[in-house]
Parts: structure tokens; C-alpha cells; sequence
């Protein structure tokens, strides 16, 4: 049988096996400014060469081991003859001086060398020589380092570095094995609830065809696991490379993880990481990760190989205690050593982020001209239509651009006349604008902001971040976003200003429909499963989820008894903005009263917004408190332990319990509270979106297109959230509960229609 063939380039190779050093991410990175300014440079200096020199020479080199061949390839910069000598050119751009330069990169002298042994296999020279080129990207002034090599000196460095590289190929193999013979008996760990097997079909039909699938099951199907162990077999079949399981929120990658960790006692072998976020990982109490500030990051590049290799060969599911742990061992950044770790393994449970955001994804997977066998599964997939509205939207705000230019007077005179001839661009823009005006599109600003990035990267290359001060650096971060999302701009687009709160003008990119822009992500994959108990009505999401014409959808029925659901509805009482005051409060407040008080029990009790509910649970502490029940409520910016101490609780509780939340928050779906932890769910309001720029600019912007805009805007995204957070009530099939919906719509509407929406009968009018 032929052995696999293993492909890396000679810069992937050297950068992984060779980094060395400190962590620091302080210096500036506009990637696609350094691109052009490094491209231009190179034609430049290439061409200045003449005609002896060959420029961009594709090279490649397969080196044979007894269970995997490696084929290292790449372009070499430039090859030329000087005095009968053979020499390897390898150029670099730099904003640095380069004058100052005393020797060349280790990495890049590394890629210099490679090239040298590669070339060297065809003409066989006695000696050859390397060249480091370095060039400043806007004085194109350069610099010159040479080395001269026999081939046994390059032979040896050469098999040393792939050595090296070999073992983490070797491993990876062995591991593959073991793994897809892990499935070769392995069933699905539960009996079958209705509805699952199709899911199940479905899911692997749709990976094995390379398409996108679109699933509407209600809560409690189990969806987690109808999609987890599909994607687990395809991968074994060889149907794909990695797994990649997203979610909206934190909560609810501890059920993937609880999936995975099931279908590993009956035998699956697979190794699963939780991508947790940096702040959430970091040891330092602010995310400094620098040198001067961080012990972790000193040398962080010198061990973090290491450390990766032993969780990865010791280990098989790695959260962020298992991750803690090694960091502590190694003296590693957790956070960084994650991403190194996620390479290698067969499941990534993460945040949609690290897929889909320009600023945040994954560029080891997702990078340009990067891609794989990706198999995308994406929990609670309605959440990601604002979520990816928000990840390509972008602003710039004129107060922003004053602050700057007054800090950055201590600095640069290049940076302060960049800024200033932004903040003329937009006091232009601030003339014109009352409430807020649409623009074709962001006009000279684009220009401008490109200017601040190059001045301000010059500014950060010289100083190394030092001394800047923060507000400076958060800024540069907000050049760098407009400049990512310009590039998107099309016609899922709306650029407009309004006036902010001090009064200067905000630019806006405001995507309105992020389809175009998730399928670019999802098109660095094989295939996609977008799952929910709220995809209703289906062609909605599809129109903001995808751009594929041969999606589809499935839709499984609830498995659960209709006499285990009671469903209420109040009449008298709103939730409209004009109706509320003392009177309405009371009202809900007695209802929320008369039903915690018929049966002692858990409920939530779910409002549209956090003042609402404030008000709401005022008027009942004051008025309808009683000894046998308790309430606690939500918080805004909860974080991690609190969220938990929240729900534990629920579990807690042995008396009645009411719980106050927000429609569309942390509780109101991806939550488990099953059997009696839960036994009602009390809805006040419609869960409408409230009234502002962006919803009023949505609805005009789907109306144009045909459709009604006031659904798009307004209505879908609404009773999804009353849709979720009636779902939280029953979990599995022996659950009982009621659910309780006391309010009318924007046109007087009973909105208890919404839960015929999901199946839910049996509707009582109080």
C-alpha cells in the first residue's frame, strides 16, 4: 500500500519547528497594508537584479520515511550566479531600520537554507550560498547578510529539522488509526427518541455530499447528540478532517463537551478541545501579552512546542483546567498554547468567532489560501444572524479620531496630520447628517483610515508598543476592523452615519445580511449543519445563512405528550412601551403571584428588556413577596460564576423559586433544567426588537427587496426569543410543565400564537 504523502511549505515548517522567544503582541499588524507595501517591494528589488536573476523559483523536495513521505515545497525569492557562486535570495519587508539590523532572523535564514538543500538535490554544487535581502517598506532602503554552505552542512540541518517535524506527523498517523478503529463497532449511546434517526441520516447524507443542511427540531429532541455522532463517523470514514462544533454562548459548549465525553465511554477514541476565550485563560489579572508584563509570555515560543506535544500525546480531551495545568507546567501562555494544540486534534469546540469574525478566526485553519475537510456544526444557528451582522459591521466615530489625534501628538506628526485629515472627512459627513443619513458608501474616509494604519503600524514597529498609551492601542483596533469590513462592502451593505451621544458624527458599515459573508468562511470547509429549535419560519435564516441554491432543510415533529404542556394566556395585560407604569406592573406582577403560588416549584419568568424587568419585580417585592417564595434575577454582564450560581440554584431549591430573566439572554435558551428544576416558564411580551437605527434600517432595506421588511426586522427575531425561552421548560419526554403568556403584539395581537408556531396546543385565556 502507498504511504501518505505529507505537504508543508518551507515557511509553515520552519515557523512551526523553529520559532524561538518571547510572546509579544505589541507590534502592529495591518496584514493587508504590509502585503502590498512587501509585494511592491519585492517586484522592486527582484527586477533591479537583471536578467542572471531568476525570480520566484517553485521548488520542492519529498523525503521518504518508513511510514510517511514529506514533501516540503515553496517558492524561493530569487537564485543567481555571483562569481560562479550559486545564491539563494530570500527578501523580507520590514518597517524597522534596517541599518540597525546586526544579523538576519533565525526563521527567515531557515527559509533561505531549505531552499539552498531543495535546489542543491538537482545541480549538486560543492558549496552554496544564502542571502538575506532586507528592505524597509518605505525607505526601500536594504540590507545584505551572506552565508556560504557545503551540502553535508545543509544535508545534516536539513534531516535534523525534518526529523524533528516527523514526529509529530509519526504520532499523528498512529493516532488516526487508533482512532477510526475506535469506530468501527461504535452505535448511537441512546435509544432512539423519535425524530433523532432522521437527524442522523440527515446529517451524515449531508457531510458525505459535501452540502449544508438546515435542521429544525424542537427541544429535547436531542440535537447535540443527532449531530455530534453523524459528524464522528463521517470523520472515521474519511468524509472529513476535523470537526468544528460552534456555539453562541458559553453554557452551551458544556453539552458538546458532555456528548463527546458519552460517546468516549462506549468506546470512541477522539481527541476534543474547548477553545475558552483569552481573558478567561489568562493568569495575569489584565491580558498583557508582552514580556515586560507577562512571565508567561518570556520564552513562551522557546517551550510551547513541547508543552503542546505532551498534552497532545498524553491527553484526549483538553477544557480549561487540563489546559491551566500544562500552561502552569511548561511556563507557556494557556491561551496561545490552545490555538497550537487545536492543530492537531480531531474536535474544536469553540465560540462562532473563531470561525467567522475578520478580526478573531482561526488563521491556522481559516487564513488565506488555508482550508481542509472542515465539518461545521452550529448550535442554536438563529443566534448567528446578529451575531454575524455585528462580527462584519464596523464604525468610526469623529470623538474617536479627536481623542487619538490629541494622544498621538506626543508620538508622530506623520500620525496627527493622517487623523486630522480623517476628522475633516468626517466633519463633512457630520454637516449633512441629522438623524441619520444613508451613504452610497464611506467615500474618502476609506482612504484616510488606510493612512492612520500605515502611519500608526510605522509608529508601533518603532516603538514596540511601549509607552503608547491604551486608548491610543484600542483605537488602532478600530481602524484595523473598518479597514477589514470596508474590503467586504457590497450590496448586503448599508453604510450610514448618525450623530453620536457627544455629538460628533459615527460613520456605520452595517451589514444587513451576513450570508455572503458566513459562506465564504464555510466554503474553507466540506460542510455545514445549521441546527436550532427555532429555524421557523425556515427560508428566513436560509436567506441570511447561506448563498447555496442546494440547501436544505429538515424538520423533526416533538416527541413529547401534549397533555405534559398547559399554555396560558392573559389578555389584559402589555408589554407596549405606552401601556407601561404602575398599574401594568401590578397587573403582571399579581399573575406572576397567582401562578408561583398554585404549585410550589422553579419557574422564569422572562421579560423583553432588563428595565422591564426591574420595574416589573419592584412592584411584586413590594406588593406580593410572601415567605414561602423566592426571587432572584438576572444581572447585566454576568460572568462565568455567576451565571453557574444562577442556575445551581434551581437545582438548590426545595421550595418555590422565581427565577427573572431576559428574552434573547443567557437563560433563556441552551439551558438544561429538566424534571422538577423547572416547571414553568411565565413570558411577558412579544420579545420584539425595540424600535432604533438599525431595525428601522433593516426594514426599509428588505422592503426595497420584496419581502416584508417588518418580519425581517421585528417579528421572526421576536418570537424566536419567546419561542427559546418557552423551550426551557421541557427537557425529555417525562417532563410536565405550563407555560404562561400575558401580552399583545405591536398590532393587539394574542401573542400566545407564537407557541402554536412550535406545536404547542392546548392554549387556555385566563
Amino acid at each position: 500500500m502507498d504511504k501518505p504523502v505529507v505537504r508543508i511549505s518551507v515557511r509553515n515548517l520552519v515557523e512551526f519547528i523553529l520559532r524561538s522567544g518571547d510572546l509579544d503582541n505589541r507590534g502592529g499588524s495591518s496584514d493587508r497594508e504590509a502585503m502590498q507595501k512587501g509585494s511592491r517591494l519585492h517586484r522592486k528589488i527582484q527586477g533591479r537584479m537583471g536578467s542572471h536573476y531568476r525570480a520566484e523559483v517553485s521548488l520542492k523536495y519529498k523525503t521518504e520515511y518508513e511510514d510517511v513521505s514529506i514533501q516540503v515545497e515553496g517558492r524561493a525569492d530569487g537564485i543567481f550566479t555571483e562569481d560562479g557562486q550559486c545564491w539563494i535570495d530570500e527578501i523580507k519587508g520590514v518597517y524597522a531600520d534596517v541599518s540597525q539590523l546586526e544579523k538576519p532572523v533565525e526563521v527567515h535564514r531557515a527559509q533561505a537554507m531549505c531552499y539552498a538543500w531543495i535546489y542543491a538535490q538537482e545541480q549538486k554544487p560543492e558549496k552554496i550560498g544564502v542571502q538575506m535581502t532586507y528592505g524597509n517598506l518605505d525607505t526601500e532602503e536594504l540590507k545584505f547578510f551572506r552565508e556560504e554552505y557545503t551540502l553535508e552542512e545543509l544535508g545534516l540541518w536539513y534531516q535534523n529539522l525534518l526529523d524533528r517535524y516527523h514526529k509529530w506527523i509519526a504520532y499523528q498517523f498512529a493516532w488516526k488509526k487508533e482512532r477510526n478503529a475506535s469506530m468501527s463497532d461504535l452505535e448511537f449511546p441512546f435509544e432512539y427518541r423519535e425524530g433523532q434517526r432522521k437527524i442522523v441520516s440527515g446529517v451524515y447524507h449531508t457531510i458525505s455530499t459535501g452540502r449544508q443542511i438546515f435542521v429544525q427540531a424542537p427541544t429535547g429532541v436531542g440535537k447535540t447528540m443527532s449531530t455530534i455522532f453523524p459528524a464522528v463517523r463521517a470523520v472515521g470514514a474519511g468524509l472529513g478532517e476535523n470537526i468544528f462544533y460552534l456555539t453562541a454562548k458559553t453554557i452551551t459548549r458544556t453539552v458538546a463537551e458532555e456528548a463527546f465525553s458519552i460517546l468516549k465511554e462506549h468506546g470512541l477514541k477522539f481527541k476534543v478541545i474547548t477553545i475558552t476565550a483569552k481573558e478567561k485563560l489568562c493568569f495575569c489579572d489584565k491580558t498583557e501579552c508582552n514580556p515586560e508584563n507577562c512571565l508567561w509570555a518570556r520564552g513562551h515560543l522557546d517551550r510551547v512546542n513541547d508543552a503542546v506535544f505532551e498534552l497532545w500525546t498524553t491527553q484526549d480531551s483538553y477544557d480549561r483546567d487540563t489546559l491551566l495545568e500544562y500552561a502552569k507546567k511548561w511556563q507557556v501562555c494557556p491561551f496561545e498554547m490552545s490555538l497550537d494544540l487545536a492543530v492537531w486534534v480531531d474536535a474544536v469546540i469553540c465560540d462562532y468567532n473563531y470561525v467567522f469574525d475578520p478580526n478573531v478566526y482561526l488563521k491556522r485553519f481559516f487564513g488565506e489560501g488555508t482550508s481542509g475537510e472542515y465539518i461545521f456544526l452550529i448550535d442554536e444557528a438563529h443566534n448567528l444572524v446578529d451575531r454575524g451582522r455585528e462580527m462584519y459591521s464596523a464604525h468610526v466615530d469623529r470623538a474617536d479620531v479627536l481623542e487619538a489625534k490629541r494622544l498621538a501628538g506626543d508620538y508622530s506628526k506623520g500620525l496627527v496630520r493622517a487623523l486630522e485629515k480623517v476628522n475633516r472627512q468626517l466633519r463633512t459627513l457630520e454637516k449633512e447628517c441629522t438623524e441619520y443619513e444613508i451613504l452610497p458608501n464611506p467615500g474618502a474616509v476609506s482612504l484616510g483610515m488606510l493612512q492612520v494604519m500605515g502611519e500608526m503600524d510605522k509608529l508601533l514597529e518603532e516603538l514596540h508598543g511601549k509607552e503608547l498609551p491604551e486608548q491610543l492601542l484600542e483605537f488602532y483596533f478600530c481602524v484595523r476592523d473598518f479597514l477589514n469590513i470596508d474590503e467586504l462592502l457590497d450590496e448586503n451593505y448599508v453604510v450610514y452615519t448618525e450623530m453620536g451621544e457627544g455629538g460628533k458624527v459615527i460613520l456605520r458599515l452595517f451589514c444587513v445580511n451576513p450570508a455572503a459573508n458566513i459562506h465564504r468562511c464555510l466554503e474553507k470547509g466540506k460542510s455545514a449543519v445549521f441546527f436550532s429549535a427555532t429555524l421557523l419560519p425556515m427560508d428566513y435564516y436560509r436567506a441570511l445563512l447561506s448563498t447555496r441554491k442546494d440547501d436544505y432543510g429538515i424538520y423533526v415533529t416533538s416527541p413529547f405528550r401534549q397533555e405534559n404542556r398547559c399554555i396560558l394566556t392573559g389578555r389584559d395585560v402589555s408589554s407596549r412601551y405606552t401601556r407601561r407604569g404602575y398599574e401594568e406592573y401590578h397587573r403582571i406582577a399579581s399573575y406572576i403571584a397567582r401562578t408561583v403560588w398554585t404549585r410550589k416549584g422553579n419557574y422564569m419568568v422572562f421579560f423583553p428588556s432588563y428595565k422591564f424587568m426591574e420595574d416589573v419585580l419592584e412592584v411584586y417585592e413590594n406588593e406580593f413577596s410572601a415567605e414561602w417564595v423566592r426571587c432572584i434575577s438576572q444581572t447585566s454582564g454576568m460572568n462565568e460564576r455567576e451565571k453557574e450560581e444562577f442556575l445551581e440554584e434551581f437545582s438548590a431549591s426545595e421550595g418555590t423559586l422565581v427565577g427573572f430573566c431576559v428574552m434573547g439572554g443567557i437563560f433563556s435558551e441552551g439551558i438544561d433544567l429538566m424534571g422538577e428544576k423547572l416547571i414553568g416558564a411565565i413570558i411577558i411580551g412579544t420579545g420584539l426588537p425595540q424600535i432604533g437605527t438599525e431595525r428601522e434600517i433593516l426594514r426599509q432595506y428588505y422592503d426595497k427587496k420584496g419581502v416584508n421588511g417588518f418580519d425581517y426586522a421585528y417579528r421572526y427575531p421576536g418570537m424566536n426569543k419567546v419561542l427559546q425561552s418557552a423551550g426551557r421548560v421541557i427537557r425529555t419526554q417525562e417532563d410536565t410543565g405550563s407555560y404562561f403568556c400575558w401580552t399583545r403584539d405591536l398590532q393587539g395581537k394574542i401573542t400566545g400564537i407564537c407557541f402554536l408556531l412550535s406545536g404547542l396546543t392546548g392554549e387556555t385565556v385566563l
